[in-house]
């Protein structure tokens, strides 16, 4: 099955079985503000999920049980795992459809099926505070239809019938249209699966061959894992290279109901679900110590990170010890932090895709937190690439966002260069929006991407599609250099009426502080050479302190790739005018008689 198909085949699940859960959710109005829905959904959906999965076991399961009951062993996980076949099980007698049978003690019964789990699985619902909403549903009358929604055919979640990447979308669908409702910022987006790909594509970069020869064995990590599909997919796309390939996940989340399903899904795939961690990347690191070999993520941006000041200001006291030391950008906007987290999280031959919106490549005055962070990157040699992504390409924001590739083994003809490609112009509109989406990266645009960052060299690259749509990619490659700087003050002496140089006490010229003004000068241009035929002809009695000089970095992405159209001739625009004037005309005296 193709790429284009499985993709197909995913949205047709995720749009089936989140409209379907969606519709259970009308059985709370009244009861839940829509916002709230995702409180009695999502656990619910988690809940389900396990409930399938369990199903063909859930005799045998209860049968071993009671045969190790009657051995007297107390240790009992390791049986009942392996009979289940999973790394969870449920003692319950119950199901979601015998559960249905007492309606008058549905509450109790409902409690007792949950309490009933593997404790791996009790620690997630209870993480989802779902006890609550089990009596305020019970209390209000609608638990036992929920329930029953959820024992439909079509409510179907096994693993057998929907994929763990469906499933995590069907998540992150449902979490979106619960979103909506509440209005969130634009910055808590979901990544949809096209958008994973190229960013699994440009980490494994131009390493596949040597993947396959040596096999792979990585450590992966997503330092803002929402319910952790970013990893799935890497772990997918690794699992190409080497179908024996050993990939150890790691995540951390701060949405609590989001963790608690990237910890179900981790345990539904057997893997190892203390990897999965709760809390605050910027401000309660719960991998400090660890290094990866990969980092795939896309943490929020315009997101304030005052909740976490006080520690990540004390981190950045910290300096190397820590993982902020080259600056803080401004509080209104954290993600900056997370790409310094991402590269103190590096091994020495490690690789991290990251998704950052256009602020991180030129806000901050030189010398300001988020220049030097552009700054360390650059002068360490670290910043390997960046593609602009097409608009509209995300599920709840429009805005321009990039892909930084970030390693700190470049290949030799990368070593001190940048390549910037700008891939907004390549996608295939969706038939039919999802949210803001409205395009995606089909296979053909990746491999067009993937094309311009192979060939590392100034360049534009097109391709046809099969609609007869012309898909385009830019490149081009700078040394580190190109995109440092010297903030240099200018400053011009005071002058009497006579039109002479007021001086001080100790003879030098007074700074007249109204004509004070600055430079932006490339660090590849001399200095000296620049003010001279751009300052000294128009301030003739300028004065230049080095020690007022700042040093910044910047990545002026949108001026390499910007193309002059020129402005449409004013006798056209005149005549085009009376043309509509006359249609104006007409239609008035059609409508008037």
């Amino acid at each position: 099955m193709s790429t284009e198909q499985i993709q197909q085949q995913t949205s047709i699940n995720v749009q089936e079985k989140a409209n379907l859960i969606w519709a259970i959710a009308d059985k709370l109005v009244g009861i839940y503000k829509p916002h709230e829905y995702g409180n009695v959904i999502l656990p619910m959906c988690v809940i389900k999920r396990f409930e399938d999965t369990l199903l063909p076991t859930k005799e045998a399961v209860l049968k071993r049980n009671a045969e190790l009951d009657a051995a007297h062993i107390e240790v009992k996980t390791g049986f009942l795992c392996k009979t289940a076949g999973q790394s969870f099980y449920n003692l319950s007698p119950f199901t979601f459809q015998t559960l249905l049978a007492d309606a008058d003690n549905i509450r109790d019964n409902f409690e007792s099926y949950l309490n009933n789990f593997s404790e791996n699985v009790i620690d997630i619902i209870h993480r989802m505070d779902f006890l609550k909403e089990i009596e305020k549903m019970d209390k209000n009358g609608v638990l036992y239809l929920v329930i029953k929604e959820f024992t439909t055919e079509k409510a179907y979640l096994g693993a057998d019938k929907v994929s763990s990447v469906d499933m995590g979308y069907i998540f992150e669908e449902l979490v979106r249209k619960f979103s909506e409702s509440y209005d969130e910022q634009a910055g808590a987006h979901f990544t949809a699966r096209d958008i994973i790909y190229l960013m699994a594509d440009l980490l494994v970069g131009e390493d596949e061959e040597r993947l396959e020869e040596e096999g792979v064995t990585a450590t992966i990590y997503d330092m803002a894992m929402g319910t952790s599909q970013m990893l799935g997919c890497l772990t997918d796309r690794l699992m190409e290279i080497d179908p024996d390939a050993e990939v150890t996940s790691y995540g951390q989340e701060l949405n609590e109901q989001t963790f608690a399903i990237a910890k179900a899904d981790t345990i539904i795939k057997g893997g190892n679900a203390d990897n999965m961690r709760l809390g605050d990347t910027l401000g309660s690191d719960q991998f400090e110590g660890y290094t990866f070999d990969y980092i795939i993520s896309n943490p929020p941006f315009g997101i304030e990170w005052k909740t976490s000041k006080a520690a990540v200001e004390a981190e950045h006291k910290r300096g190397g010890a820590g993982r902020f030391e080259p600056g803080l950008p401004a509080v209104g906007d954290g993600q900056m932090l997370f790409l310094l987290n991402g590269v103190a999280k590096l091994k020495d031959t490690g690789r991290m895709a990251i998704i950052q919106n256009g602020s991180s490549l030129f806000k901050g005055d030189a010398g300001s937190g988020e220049s030097n962070i552009r700054g360390y990157l650059l002068e360490h040699d670290w910043l390997e690439a960046i593609v602009q992504l097409p608009n509209d390409l995300f599920y709840n924001t429009g805005i321009a966002t990039y892909i930084w590739i970030v390693t700190k083994n470049k290949s030799d003809e990368r070593i001190g260069q940048v390549q910037l490609i700008d891939a907004s112009k390549c996608f295939e509109k969706r038939r039919k929006p999802l949210g803001n989406k409205r395009v995606e990266l089909t296979t053909a645009c990746r491999e067009l991407i993937m094309q311009a960052y192979h060939a590392f060299t100034d360049d534009t690259f097109t391709t046809t599609l099969a609609d007869g749509t012309e898909i385009s990619v830019e490149s081009r490659v700078k040394p580190n250099d190109y995109f440092k700087f010297s903030k240099v003050v200018i400053n011009r002496p005071q002058r009497n009426e006579a039109g002479d140089i007021v001086l001080d006490k100790k003879g030098k010229p007074v700074i007249d502080k109204a004509l004070k003004d600055t430079e932006i000068i490339p660090w590849l241009t001399d200095i000296n050479a620049y003010l001279e035929e751009n300052v000294r002809p128009y301030a003739p009695d300028f004065m230049m302190s080095p020690a007022d000089t700042k040093i910044g970095y910047e990545i002026p992405f949108t001026r390499e790739f910007y193309r002059y159209t020129p402005l449409r001739p004013s006798a056209d625009i005149f005549q085009e005018l009376k043309e509509l004037e006359q249609q104006e005309s007409e239609l008035m005296e059609k409508l008037l008689h």
